[in-house]
Parts: structure tokens; C-alpha cells; sequence
């Protein structure tokens, strides 16, 4: 049996990489798993990604969008590779996060959907759903380019029509899981999500 590809998504400080890592060693008890962040910081474009959110660096609205999306294709191959052999991926954000930030930036919609047309299709999304308000006063928040009150509600809105996109295209793959609360509260939620079935084959998103 291949393994599942589970992405969670949310703004950010939502508690995503707490409950990936939580996620990860629940799954391990269960068979192999493993961590896939976006964006990968470890490539040569996920260094350039990683001077830009830092503030290091300036880059054009749409050629650092096309730079996230190249991001996730360069690491697609091995998701794929690694699912075929019964490996389950959990990925700490994926293409979701890509098109919401990028249309709330004022990028066409459509425009921000297109290059991931044909990456791997998640069999499910857990968007951990926490008001922009409650996730400013978790720590270290303002330490990235898009931690702003203002960047936050827009994406949040996005975000909303990115679940219904999903929604018209891949039924039943989006699930908004509520973040607040304890860390074993939300963990406690999205174990109750995860275990979906699986098609016999990955699917392709957009597609």
C-alpha cells in the first residue's frame, strides 16, 4: 500500500509545525513518515526564498511566486517517489499557501493556481483555521516579511476561496480544523481527520 501525502496549512504562527512534528511521530507508530517543509530552505531556490522572507533581499510580486511554485516542483519527485513506497509525507505547507499569500498580495487568482497544476495532490489538507488576532500574540510573531495584521486577514480571506477551489475540483480534501486551544486539544482534532482513505494512485492538483 502507497503511503499518504497529508499537508497542513494556515496562517502563520497557527501551530502547524508544532502539530506536523506531533503528527509525524503519531504516524511513525504506524509505519514509516516523514517531514516535508515548504519552503524547502535547503535547495538553492529555497535559499533565495529564505533571503526574501527575511527581508534580506527584494524580489518582484510574481517572480517570487513563480520561485515558491519552482520550490515545490524540485521536491515533487521525491514525494512521489517516497509515497510509491509506502512512506507517508507530511508536509508543512504546500501550494495552498503559495496562491493565498501571493492573491493577497493582489495577484490574479488564477494566475497564482497555475504553475502547480500537475504537482502531487494531497489526499488531505488540515488547514488549521486561528484568527489573525490570536495568532499575533504567539511568540516570535513579526519576525518574517508577511507577519502583519493586515497581510494576515487578507491571506485568511484567501485562503477561504483557495478551500473552495479545492472543494470544486478535489471533494472532500479540505478540512478547516479549528487551532485553538491546547496543543493535545488541536492534535486531538486532527487525528480525527487523518485517516482518510487513499486512492489506488497520487492524484495531480488542478487537474
Amino acid at each position: 500500500m502507497r503511503g499518504k501525502f497529508i499537508v497542513l496549512e494556515g496562517l502563520d504562527r497557527s501551530g502547524k509545525s508544532t502539530q506536523v512534528d506531533r503528527l509525524i511521530q503519531r504516524l511513525e507508530q504506524d509505519g514509516p513518515a516523514r517531514l516535508q517543509k515548504f519552503p524547502d530552505r535547503t535547495t538553492s531556490i529555497g535559499k533565495m526564498i529564505d533571503a526574501y522572507l527575511q527581508s534580506k533581499t527584494e524580489m518582484d510580486d510574481r517572480a517570487i511566486h513563480l520561485l515558491f511554485s519552482a520550490n515545490r516542483w524540485e521536491c515533487s519527485k521525491r514525494i512521489r517517489e517516497d509515497i510509491a513506497k509506502g512512506i507517508t509525507v507530511v508536509a508543512d505547507r504546500y501550494a495552498f499557501s503559495g496562491i493565498a499569500f501571493s492573491a493577497a498580495k493582489g495577484l490574479p487568482f488564477d494566475y497564482c493556481l497555475a504553475p502547480d497544476e500537475g504537482l502531487p495532490l494531497p489526499d488531505v489538507v488540515i488547514n488549521l483555521s486561528l484568527s489573525p488576532e490570536d495568532a499575533a500574540k504567539r511568540g516570535q510573531y513579526g519576525e518574517e516579511k508577511y507577519e502583519t495584521l493586515d497581510m494576515q486577514e487578507r491571506t485568511r480571506a484567501q485562503f477561504k476561496l483557495v478551500a473552495r477551489e479545492m472543494e470544486r475540483r478535489h471533494p472532500g480534501r479540505w478540512k478547516d480544523v479549528d487551532a485553538a486551544g491546547s496543543v493535545e486539544e488541536v492534535g486531538e482534532r486532527i487525528r480525527q481527520v487523518v485517516g482518510v482513505e487513499v486512492d489506488t494512485e497520487l492524484g495531480q492538483l488542478w487537474m
